[in-house]
């Protein structure tokens, strides 16, 4: 029970990593907790839309951890290719030490289920991808293409984190394409 503690106070420092993204009130960024309970949400909302049947509760405990590791790691904004030097290796020395805090069999379970959702291979592990693809959409949509234009991103590059998308749902990037890139493209958000 102490190492369950352990890492149940650990993890509290999910709340300070911080996103690129804003949330939708556009006051302030998201961090990676804020993140990880709406695709939570997502997930169980949206679930019926996913390619292939799914279990939800294991989705759901994959959205809630996938981003775990950034505690050490730290959040790698999606397009920035220089800092994704590295990155795996940074988040896999993280995984160890993080997971490594609960009891073996606990900590086997979760990291088992991180490398699912790395690895990109089950249907759980591709809707839980197409959700944190789809949530950074819908918080720029809201936010009229904030972080978009403060980084300057460009619609190809949204489009090549979305190359996948669809494996987890067809219907989710449609919807996604059509509702919140093309009108960023078209307002001017997203060049």
């Amino acid at each position: 029970m102490e190492q369950q503690f352990d890492f149940i106070k650990e993890i509290d420092k999910e709340k300070v990593v911080t996103r690129q993204n804003y949330i939708t009130a556009a006051d302030r960024q998201e961090t990676d907790s804020d993140h990880a309970w709406h695709l939570a949400m997502m997930t169980i909302l949206l679930s019926e839309y996913a390619n292939q049947p799914i279990d939800v509760l294991k989705t759901v405990t994959m959205v809630l951890i996938h981003d775990l590791v950034e505690i050490d790691a730290g959040d790698t904004f999606a397009y920035d290719e220089r800092a994704k030097v590295g990155q795996h290796d940074r988040e896999q020395r993280a995984a160890e030490r993080i997971f490594g805090l609960l009891p073996d069999d606990q900590a086997d379970k979760l990291r088992c289920i991180w490398e699912e959702f790395e690895a990109r291979e089950t249907p759980e592990a591709k809707f839980a991808r197409t959700m944190d693809h789809i949530q950074p959409m819908v918080l720029n949509d809201a936010t009229d293409g904030k972080a978009w234009r403060e980084h300057g991103v460009k619609a190809e590059q949204v489009l090549r984190r979305n190359a996948d998308t669809a494996e987890g749902s067809a219907v989710l990037w449609e919807y996604a394409r059509t509702h919140f890139l093309i009108p960023n493209v078209e307002k001017g958000n997203l060049q």
